[in-house]
């Protein structure tokens, strides 16, 4: 029993053999020499702070800077005319207009826009829409484009380029 064992044994070490080694030895040997490189870190500088003295006339930091706005011979207030009569579409915000056509009649442009109470405004350059003054600069077959004037917490006036896209 011990000699039919024994014999079983050798028989299956020698079925077991060398098959498959050469597939082994690649899959152990193949990322051998793969090794990444890291660069190394950069340098870091030393914080270097800015001493700040009033001497040298350079701004205050803290003061908020205004750019000085200039508005075509208006002692240099670039404000919307308080005094004009409102047109129609001055009522509602630009947010809830929408350009819904465009018209070509006599060599002008002008945009078809639907106000949020539904009723239909025929505009064109130099009319004016929407809650902050927005006068109307060029009407395309595509966009209505808009000059608003809005006004900051300190009180100045400053211009905002806004545009109604064509609704399909």
């Amino acid at each position: 029993m011990k000699k039919l064992i024994l014999l079983t044994a050798m028989l299956l070490a020698g079925c077991g053999g060398e098959e498959f080694q050469d597939l082994r030895d690649f899959v152990k040997n193949a990322g051998a020499d793969m090794r990444g490189k890291i660069p190394p870190p950069p340098e870091v500088k030393p914080y270097e702070p800015f001493a700040y003295n009033n001497d040298a006339n350079l701004p205050d930091p803290f003061k908020l800077r205004k750019p000085e706005l200039h508005s075509g011979g208006r002692s240099g207030i670039n404000q919307p005319d308080m005094d004009r009569p409102k047109e129609a579409l001055e009522e509602f915000p630009l947010e809830g207009i929408r350009m819904v056509g465009y018209l070509y009649r006599n060599k002008i442009a002008y945009a078809v826009i639907r106000a949020p109470d539904g009723k239909l405004h025929r505009v064109k350059p130099g009319n004016y829409v929407g809650l902050n003054f927005g006068l109307i600069q060029e009407v395309t077959d595509t966009e209505t484009k808009i000059k608003e004037m809005v006004q900051d917490s300190a009180g100045d006036w400053s211009e905002r380029m806004s545009s109604l896209q064509l609704v399909e």
